[in-house]
Protein backbone atom coordinates (compact mmCIF):
# COMPACT_ATOMS: atom_id res chain seq x y z
CA UNK A 1 0.00 0.00 0.00
CA UNK A 2 1.30 3.52 -0.74
CA UNK A 3 1.38 5.93 2.04
CA UNK A 4 -0.99 8.46 -0.04
CA UNK A 5 -3.65 5.90 -0.07
CA UNK A 6 -3.32 5.31 3.28
CA UNK A 7 -3.61 8.75 3.96
CA UNK A 8 -6.67 8.97 1.94
CA UNK A 9 -8.25 6.02 3.45
CA UNK A 10 -7.67 7.00 7.16
CA UNK A 11 -9.01 10.09 6.15
CA UNK A 12 -12.35 8.61 4.41
CA UNK A 13 -13.04 6.97 7.55
CA UNK A 14 -11.33 8.82 10.83
CA UNK A 15 -13.50 7.12 13.64
CA UNK A 16 -12.88 3.69 12.68
CA UNK A 17 -10.67 1.22 14.38
CA UNK A 18 -8.04 -0.03 13.21
CA UNK A 19 -6.91 -3.99 12.95
CA UNK A 20 -3.77 -5.66 11.76
CA UNK A 21 -3.64 -9.27 10.50
CA UNK A 22 -0.13 -10.82 10.66
CA UNK A 23 0.84 -13.01 7.42
CA UNK A 24 0.18 -16.37 9.55
CA UNK A 25 -3.43 -14.95 10.14
CA UNK A 26 -2.57 -13.81 13.34
CA UNK A 27 -3.88 -10.43 14.46
CA UNK A 28 -1.71 -7.29 16.35
CA UNK A 29 -3.60 -6.62 19.62
CA UNK A 30 -6.26 -4.11 19.49
CA UNK A 31 -4.72 -1.90 22.13
CA UNK A 32 -1.05 -1.62 19.73
CA UNK A 33 0.26 2.21 19.63
CA UNK A 34 1.97 3.28 16.38
CA UNK A 35 5.28 4.68 18.62
CA UNK A 36 7.26 5.94 15.57
CA UNK A 37 7.01 7.01 11.88
CA UNK A 38 10.18 6.60 9.67
CA UNK A 39 11.32 7.33 6.30
CA UNK A 40 14.01 4.67 5.42
CA UNK A 41 16.32 4.90 2.43
CA UNK A 42 17.89 1.47 1.63
CA UNK A 43 20.65 2.03 -1.22
CA UNK A 44 22.86 -1.82 -1.66
CA UNK A 45 24.98 -3.29 -4.50
CA UNK A 46 23.83 -7.07 -5.00
CA UNK A 47 26.13 -9.67 -5.78
CA UNK A 48 26.54 -8.69 -9.46
CA UNK A 49 27.66 -5.15 -8.91
CA UNK A 50 24.02 -3.60 -9.87
CA UNK A 51 23.53 -0.58 -7.61
CA UNK A 52 20.12 -0.54 -6.26
CA UNK A 53 17.99 1.70 -3.99
CA UNK A 54 14.46 1.62 -2.36
CA UNK A 55 12.29 3.73 0.23
CA UNK A 56 9.62 2.89 2.61
CA UNK A 57 7.78 4.88 5.43
CA UNK A 58 7.75 2.25 8.58
CA UNK A 59 5.40 2.32 10.65
CA UNK A 60 6.36 0.98 14.26
CA UNK A 61 3.47 -0.90 16.22
CA UNK A 62 4.42 -1.01 19.82
CA UNK A 63 2.36 -2.62 22.60
CA UNK A 64 2.32 -1.43 25.44
CA UNK A 65 0.58 -4.49 27.45
CA UNK A 66 -1.33 -2.81 30.43
CA UNK A 67 -3.80 -0.34 28.19
CA UNK A 68 -6.66 -2.61 27.33
CA UNK A 69 -8.79 0.20 26.29
CA UNK A 70 -6.26 2.09 24.17
CA UNK A 71 -7.79 1.40 20.55
CA UNK A 72 -5.86 3.56 17.98
CA UNK A 73 -8.70 5.49 15.63
CA UNK A 74 -8.05 6.12 11.84
CA UNK A 75 -8.15 9.64 12.76
CA UNK A 76 -5.21 9.40 15.56
CA UNK A 77 -3.34 7.76 12.98
CA UNK A 78 -4.02 9.97 9.92
CA UNK A 79 -2.56 13.17 12.58
CA UNK A 80 0.72 11.23 13.45
CA UNK A 81 1.50 10.47 10.10
CA UNK A 82 0.72 14.59 9.44
CA UNK A 83 3.47 15.20 11.74
CA UNK A 84 5.66 12.77 10.31
CA UNK A 85 4.85 14.88 6.92
CA UNK A 86 8.84 16.46 6.87
CA UNK A 87 10.30 13.64 6.55
CA UNK A 88 8.43 11.55 4.10
CA UNK A 89 9.25 12.82 0.78
CA UNK A 90 7.02 11.96 -1.15
CA UNK A 91 3.22 9.99 -1.07
CA UNK A 92 4.52 7.06 -3.09
CA UNK A 93 6.68 5.49 -0.65
CA UNK A 94 5.54 1.67 0.01
CA UNK A 95 4.01 1.31 3.92
CA UNK A 96 5.24 -1.32 6.00
CA UNK A 97 4.57 -2.10 9.56
CA UNK A 98 7.25 -2.89 11.85
CA UNK A 99 6.27 -5.32 14.64
CA UNK A 100 8.09 -7.33 17.35
CA UNK A 101 6.44 -10.86 18.33
CA UNK A 102 9.90 -12.73 19.36
CA UNK A 103 11.87 -10.94 16.70
CA UNK A 104 11.50 -7.19 15.19
CA UNK A 105 10.12 -7.59 11.38
CA UNK A 106 8.90 -5.32 8.68
CA UNK A 107 5.72 -6.59 6.90
CA UNK A 108 4.37 -4.81 4.08
CA UNK A 109 0.50 -3.48 4.43
CA UNK A 110 -0.51 -5.49 1.12
CA UNK A 111 -4.36 -5.50 1.95
CA UNK A 112 -7.07 -4.15 3.50
CA UNK A 113 -10.86 -4.04 4.27
CA UNK A 114 -13.66 -1.39 5.39
CA UNK A 115 -15.39 -3.13 7.65
CA UNK A 116 -18.40 -1.87 10.21
CA UNK A 117 -16.39 0.82 11.97
CA UNK A 118 -13.11 -0.59 11.70
CA UNK A 119 -10.22 -0.94 9.22
CA UNK A 120 -8.39 -4.25 8.58
CA UNK A 121 -5.33 -3.89 7.05
CA UNK A 122 -3.45 -7.36 5.51
CA UNK A 123 0.79 -7.79 5.94
CA UNK A 124 2.62 -10.20 4.05
CA UNK A 125 6.16 -11.35 5.05
CA UNK A 126 9.01 -10.42 3.46
CA UNK A 127 11.65 -12.80 1.77
CA UNK A 128 15.43 -12.81 0.98
CA UNK A 129 15.84 -13.33 -3.24
CA UNK A 130 19.39 -13.21 -5.33
CA UNK A 131 18.93 -10.38 -7.22
CA UNK A 132 21.62 -11.09 -9.69
CA UNK A 133 20.63 -14.39 -11.19
CA UNK A 134 22.55 -14.83 -14.28
CA UNK A 135 25.66 -13.35 -12.78
CA UNK A 136 25.61 -16.23 -10.27
CA UNK A 137 24.79 -18.78 -12.47
CA UNK A 138 21.42 -19.44 -10.96
CA UNK A 139 17.92 -20.20 -13.07
CA UNK A 140 16.40 -16.82 -14.39
CA UNK A 141 13.38 -17.95 -12.94
CA UNK A 142 12.29 -19.34 -9.24
CA UNK A 143 10.78 -22.38 -8.06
Amino acid sequence: MKLSDLKDLLGRHPESNLRIFLPGGGEIQADFHVTEVGHVAKRFIDCGGTLHSREACVLQVWLARNDGEHRLKAGKLASILGLAKPILPHGDLDVEVEYEDGVVSQYPITSFEVGTGELRFGLESKHTDCLAREACGLESACC
